[in-house]
């Protein structure tokens, strides 16, 4: 399932380089969060039992002198210091509290030094989404067809060629199974015209792509939880700025809604940043209001760069690529859509997330709980009585 410690996404490893750098003592707990709701009160398997093995392997997962080699070469703005501490670093699954509710829905929680424990989160993800997804098609008879997907991902990458649609692959945490999200990467590599770069390392080590990605919500997450949601956005950036000087310039904007994210942004932060990443919210309108934004600074928006990322096809990507032509440069992270469409009838791909449910800056302070708010409804995570401190400090109306 997991093949590599480089089996996750990019930025797992850049966030824990930014915290193992301005927060070495923080901690953190990570709580495991299934939107669908989904039952394992089953008498054909024992899904817990199952889930908790396939995790205890985790344990004998290590950093390889090949891949300390190429990361150095290929991710130059981590420092070496950062890859010769990665070759200690030891998953313990003894630290991952898993449990089925009265529902029979999976829970899980890790808690860790926030450099370490952000590393359980991608492959948590991916470990239940493979487990679940192999389990359905051998007790529940969904006749899973590998050549059948392979094929349905070929046409994908011919309409994206067609149309020149530019797009990375970021489909790590829901992929279907991990084999074939290895051979959705060889097919990009060998046939798209418009796609270079995968947010997984590994993949991107074994077929030479670009690796991509820069932060996640936790990283704002942390910051509201340590100084409060008022400057969470902009204490974000200014320590993103510090670590990375220019490097990885892609901010994420709707952990507090993309509007609170506007406001506290300035202008030097929007010069020397590359561009924002949308997650959330309606594409047109949140464009549009970043658009306005770099035009307040008085800066050119075709200059800067968007990058779409909210469960996209690469239909609806088309769309809001024509849309913007001309406005500001776009891109865009395609993950369930590329590496969970096993073209099953009725299939129900899993819609799971990890964030982060509280921090402290040291284990000397207490607990803090923190939320993402986001521009979706949906996406919202946390204890209502954090929402309505951040509704009041962020004035947010809903």
């Amino acid at each position: 399932m997991i093949k590599s410690i480089l089996d996750t996404d990019l930025y797992k490893l850049s966030q824990s380089f930014a915290y193992f750098s301005l927060y070495p003592l923080a901690e953190g707990t990570f709580k495991f969060h299934d939107r669908n709701q989904e039952s394992w009160n089953r008498n054909d398997f024992d899904f817990l039992t199952l889930m908790k093995r396939e995790l205890s392997q985790l344990q004998y997962l290590h950093f390889t002198e090949t891949e300390k080699q190429w990361c150095i070469e290929h991710i130059p703005y981590i420092p070496t210091t950062y890859w010769e501490w990665l070759t200690t670093f030891r998953f313990e699954p003894e630290k991952i509290n898993c449990w089925l509710d009265e529902n029979g829905v999976f829970q899980c929680e890790v808690t860790d030094n926030m450099y370490k424990v952000t590393f359980y989160e991608i492959v948590i993800l991916a470990i239940y989404s493979e487990l679940r997804n192999y389990l359905l098609n051998m007790y529940e008879n969904h006749n899973y067809n590998e050549g059948k997907a392979l094929q349905i991902f070929r046409e994908k990458i011919k309409f994206a060629n067609e149309n020149n649609l530019p797009f990375a692959e970021f489909g790590t945490r829901r992929r279907y199974s991990s084999d074939l999200h290895d051979k959705i990467c060889r097919i990009i590599k060998e046939e798209s015209k418009t796609c270079n770069s995968t947010s997984n390392v590994y993949l991107a080590m074994k077929y030479d792509l670009i690796p991509t990605g820069t932060m996640a919500h936790e990283w704002i997450m942390f910051h509201a939880g340590c100084f409060g949601y008022k400057r969470a956005n902009y204490l974000a950036m200014e320590d993103w700025i510090k670590v990375y000087q220019g490097d990885l310039g892609t901010a994420l904007i709707d952990t507090y809604t993309t509007d609170s994210f506007l406001r506290t942004l300035t202008r030097q932060q929007a010069l020397l940043l590359q561009g924002l990443r949308q997650d959330s919210g309606d594409e047109i309108e949140v464009g549009e209001k970043i658009i306005a934004r770099y035009k307040e600074f008085r800066i050119d928006p075709t200059t800067k760069l968007i990058v779409f990322s909210n469960a996209l096809d690469f239909e609806k990507a088309l769309r809001v690529m024509k849309y913007f032509m001309g406005k500001i440069k776009t891109g865009f992270g395609i993950g369930t859509f590329i590496t969970c469409d096993p073209g099953i009838v009725d299939f129900v791909h899993p819609n799971v997330v990890m964030k982060l449910s509280r921090c402290r800056m040291s284990p000397k302070d207490p607990w803090e709980y923190v939320i993402k708010v986001s521009d979706d409804f949906g996406k919202q995570m946390g204890l209502k009585k954090e929402f309505e401190i951040a509704k009041h400090q962020l004035h947010l109306n809903s």
